[in-house]
């Protein structure tokens, strides 16, 4: 049985105390809830590290299946978008759905995930394998490795760090002709101010630092 005590109704952040009851014993789980500046998104911190390295993003019931705790998140029906951090996992809800009602479902499958210490992937003998998350895109001029090594390392220390406290995460994807491709995840895709994100905040800051960058555009 699992039942849900609400610790909080901050603006920010909500707490919620999950109690997992066996027949011999409680285990109490605190999984911590931030919203996002995408208001279809909402990121779940359960007090465990998620991923051990790098981020998973999953747009489709499809591309869950990959994933057990993905999947079940898409079963709900309400979901169209999961994704995974170091420590986090945002859920995207669907249009016009009410999270009042999904989010008592979602920390469900989240605890008994997590309490019953699942795998996070299927194993590749499944049939499925964990994908990197890289994509078939254009390589990179080596004439432009300095500057692509820069730009990197500007996205790497300075953007994704506080794009992940949003509950997403934005992938370098290439740099032509003084143009960087990045991919928005998790709550940053479909986000209304992504655009903003983007064109004001990282190109501004690219821009600055590397002065061989002209524009930022999606992937």
């Amino acid at each position: 049985m699992v039942c849900y005590v609400n610790l909080g109704l901050a603006t920010v952040k909500t707490f919620w105390l999950a109690l997992c009851c066996p027949p011999h014993h409680m285990r109490r789980m605190l999984i911590e809830t931030e919203l996002t500046p995408n208001p279809s998104t909402i990121k779940f911190l359960p007090g465990t590290v998620v991923m051990d390295t790098g981020t998973r993003d999953f747009a489709s019931p499809e591309e869950a299946e990959a994933s057990p705790l993905a999947e079940a998140l898409f079963t709900l029906g309400d979901v169209t978008g999961v994704f995974f951090g170091h420590s986090f996992i945002s859920v995207t809800a669907a249009p016009g759905v009410e999270w009042a009602s999904l989010k008592p479902d979602v920390l469900g499958i989240l605890l008994d995930h997590f309490s019953a210490n699942m795998p996070l992937f299927k194993p590749a003998a499944a049939g499925f394998s964990v994908p990197s998350g890289d994509a078939d895109y254009p390589l990179d001029d080596p004439e432009d490795a300095d500057i692509v090594v820069q730009i990197k390392e500007l996205i790497e220390t300075r953007v994704r760090p506080a794009v992940a406290n949003d509950g997403g995460d934005i992938i370098y994807r290439g740099f032509q002709k003084g143009v960087v491709f990045l991919q928005m995840q998790g709550a940053c895709a479909g986000c209304p101010s992504s655009s903003a994100t983007l064109k004001n905040g990282i190109e501004q800051l690219l821009k600055h630092y590397v002065p061989e960058v002209t524009e930022v555009r999606a992937a």
